[in-house]
């Protein structure tokens, strides 16, 4: 309150002065790690900033803000930085803004564990760096969207998006190896919702992507496929087992991997 009667008290001519004083404010509450009143005081200025229409320095003091508030308070943190998004859209920005959106993203993530928002900040940024062309940034954006979707067993979202991203790397020099990961992705959705989708999707990746016959992923499919027609857990975990003596699953291959055996009669519920 101190500064904000100084203003009102020395006219608008002192209003520059009270941001800088703010700022240092901000600073020193760092130097402190006093989290909520650095956060506060970054938010204060940059309010005066977007007083003085300058917009650039508002959403750098918001951002600061939304640094300060991540170490103390999750929920404002979100609020300074949509605040920041906000102007950087308003600025046509879109590639800041989408970097601030997957910030937003991991708090929702990490901090507030509320994964129906973190998919909704990864999709807006995906959206803002297609807009700019950023197509490799996006993909990056899109694999979280698909991971969490299937996850939350929304396959064919799930699905959408590996295949999106496996067609847009498979004829990249660079990139193409992952395309088969991503194809591998697609097929274990298909495979919880539908043996014979899984099939036919498998034999469609074949056709798009050469390479992905010879992967090891599509050679498990096929070995996965087999043994889920003929009901046998066994081979079914044989399979697996050999699998990843050779390439480790992760945790997310793994859990896709048990919604699968657990359609099989008889399953046991794990993959040893």
């Amino acid at each position: 309150m101190l500064y904000e009667d100084h203003i009102r008290l020395s006219g608008p001519h002192k209003v520059e002065e009270a941001c800088e004083m703010y700022c240092r404010a901000a600073n020193m509450f760092k130097m402190a790690k006093n989290w909520n009143a650095a956060g506060n005081a970054f938010c204060q200025a940059a309010r005066i900033h977007m007083q003085l229409q300058n917009k650039h320095d508002s959403a750098t003091s918001f951002i600061d803000a939304g640094n300060a508030f991540k170490k103390a308070d999750p929920s404002e943190a979100i609020k300074c930085l949509n605040a920041a998004v906000d102007i950087y859209t308003d600025m046509g920005r879109f590639t800041i803004a989408a970097k601030h959106h997957i910030t937003i993203a991991e708090i929702y993530e990490s901090e507030l564990v509320d994964i129906e928002k973190a998919i909704a900040h990864y999709e807006q940024a995906a959206d803002y760096y297609k807009g700019e062309e950023s197509n490799s940034s996006a993909n990056k954006c899109l694999l979280k969207v698909g991971a969490y979707a299937a996850q939350l067993e929304q396959y064919a979202k799930a699905i959408e998006i590996y295949e999106q991203v496996g067609s847009s790397t498979m004829d990249n020099p660079l990139l193409k190896y992952s395309a088969k990961e991503y194809f591998f992705k697609a097929s274990l959705c298909h495979f919880i919702v539908d043996e014979l989708n899984a099939k036919l999707a498998v034999e469609k990746y074949e056709e798009m992507f050469p390479a992905f016959s010879d992967s090891r992923e599509c050679k498990l499919l096929k070995k996965l496929l087999d043994a889920h027609e003929e009901q046998n857990c066994e081979a079914f975990t044989e399979a697996i087992k050999e699998f990843d003596s050779i390439s480790r699953l992760d945790q997310w291959q793994t859990t896709m991997l048990l919604r699968i055996k657990k359609t099989i009669q008889g399953d046991e519920g794990d993959l040893k």
